[in-house]
């Protein structure tokens, strides 16, 4: 191979959704690509893995939403059949049942948002409650994922913004905070309200059947990014597991030529991080060379939320009336959820015993506990919602602690997140806490802004075809026209208006 023809090296930093993302597509490219990932296995704290019995557990259950049109399509490209039907959902507090929700999709579909309101199945809460969101629904307009709309509404908490518009009390602690603990994985007055309206605007009220869900058929690893990462292998990519970065060589041309892992060095022409938040941090910390950079530095100002998922396995079968459930009204700040595996892994299926995966969310109260607190107040928690659980006894369980594990949108935090693009020339980002414009949230954002970055890397080194992105789904007409509205209003307000006036 001539100088000239010599493949263009990349190293990806982090192997979950962005990272492996960004490594199938430029190894499918041509491409000399490395995979460095700091644990013991790709996937990171999605893949799940067996306990030395010879069990699977994973840090969470993760689902998937019917807006993942771009995982949807790697799973049909991959040629794989790992998720569940569409499956029902319910949502519980210390008082029993408060809402169930249909498959949306199955019923007649409604326009934005009036499906979500009139199909979810409230069991308490009252009608004039209910209607305390409608003036919300401005702010659903106004903001359109744009920056201009992060920067309005990103230094407001969740909390003022439902004030701001009269949502009810009540309504906020039942229905609002809740989507908040399970979505955001905080309470309302640690949320920031623009994150707020581009989560629930994703996964709830853009359209009708977005809230309609399925879960992998066993753990994200074994389902999805095993089969994944052999075809990344044979497509000439290396996947090096073990591996946590330490620091970057920078020449006097601004651009990364080498990534460094302790005693190791990787050569690269382009380099592109794909770790979460609290994983970012502790590169900085140990780079000298990203530590001389603001934007990196000022990546402290940002923050992560613990997470605490356990998994049950009871003596008998209980009754439990569908598979994925929320809860909230346990504790004042954590939102947490349960599972039935039985219904959703292929393994537990035919099970005689009952297997639960309870995962709680800002659980930082928790994490110092010990395991048998722990499992003593899951199944107090679980018999409050369904009373089967209070005879059971637990045969065996999985207690695994996860501080700092998911991004933390916290108010304030949009001028410190980070963009694809880097002060680095050869340098981009990706990850679910990235800054990027496709309005997509969670595992859908994280996998999307990888693709985002290897395209970023395709026009850098000017090798390959960038890869098609799917958009979401437009908006339906008349949020279109409101939107539209509500921009010329802005513009005309702008030119007239002085600027201490204008939010």
């Amino acid at each position: 191979m001539t100088e000239g023809s010599q493949q263009k090296r990349v190293v990806v930093v982090g192997a979950g959704w962005a990272g492996l993302g960004a490594t199938y597509h430029l190894a499918k490219q041509g491409y000399d690509v490395t995979l460095l990932e700091a644990g013991p296995y790709p996937g990171g704290l999605v893949a799940g893995w067996q306990t030395t019995g010879g069990k699977s557990v994973e840090a969470g259950i993760h689902g998937f939403w019917y807006p993942y049109r771009n995982i949807f399509a790697l799973i049909n490209e991959l040629n794989i059949h790992p998720f569940t039907t569409w499956t029902r959902s319910a949502q519980y507090s210390p008082a029993g049942l408060e809402v169930e929700s249909p498959i949306f999709q199955d019923l007649p579909r409604l326009p934005t948002p009036l499906g979500t309101f009139v199909y979810t199945q409230f069991q308490r809460l009252p009608l004039i409650d209910r209607l305390s969101a409608l003036p919300l629904l401005y702010a659903v307009v106004d903001f359109d994922n744009s920056d201009a709309a992060w920067r309005r509404y990103d230094s407001v908490t969740a909390r003022e913004l439902f004030k701001d518009f009269g949502v009810s009390a009540r309504l906020y602690k039942e229905a609002f905070e809740p989507m908040l603990l399970v979505g955001l994985f905080a309470p309302g007055e640690q949320c920031s309200a623009a994150a707020t309206l581009g989560m629930l605007y994703f996964f709830i009220l853009a359209h009708q059947a977005d809230f309609d869900v399925v879960w992998c058929r066993g753990t994200v690893g074994e389902k999805i990014f095993r089969p994944w990462v052999e075809r990344i292998e044979k497509a000439g990519a290396k996947v090096l597991p073990k591996h946590r970065v330490t620091d970057l060589i920078i020449d006097s041309n601004n651009q990364v030529t080498s990534v460094v892992c302790g005693n190791e060095v990787f050569e690269a022409d382009a380099v592109i991080f794909a770790v979460g938040i609290t994983g970012m941090k502790k590169i900085v910390s140990s780079s000298p060379s990203l530590q001389s950079r603001a934007e990196f530095r000022n990546l402290n100002n940002l923050g992560a939320i613990d997470v605490l998922a356990t998994r049950l396995w009871f003596d008998r079968k209980i009754d439990i009336p569908r598979p994925s459930n929320a809860c909230f009204g346990f504790d004042n700040t954590t939102g947490w959820t349960f599972f039935d595996l039985n219904a959703l892994h292929d393994e537990y299926k035919n099970e005689a015993e009952t297997v639960i995966e309870a995962d709680f969310y800002h659980a930082n109260q928790f994490l110092n506990w010990s395991d048998a607190e722990i499992v003593a107040t899951v199944q107090n928690y679980l018999t409050t919602c369904v009373p089967g659980f209070q005879e059971a006894k637990v045969i065996d369980s999985s207690v695994i602690r996860l501080p700092q594990a998911v991004t933390h949108f916290a108010p304030g935090s949009y001028p410190h997140m980070l963009p694809a693009k880097t002060s680095l020339d050869n340098v981009f980002m990706s990850g679910d806490w990235i800054v990027n414009r496709h309005g997509s949230w969670s595992q859908e954002k994280a996998y999307v802004t990888g693709l985002e970055a290897a395209n970023l890397v395709v026009s850098h080194l000017g090798k390959g075809t960038p890869v098609e992105i799917l958009p979401v789904e437009a908006d339906e007409t008349h949020i279109q026209v409101a939107r539209s509205l509500n921009q010329t209003v802005r513009k005309l307000g702008k030119s007239i208006l002085p600027n201490f006036w204008l939010p």
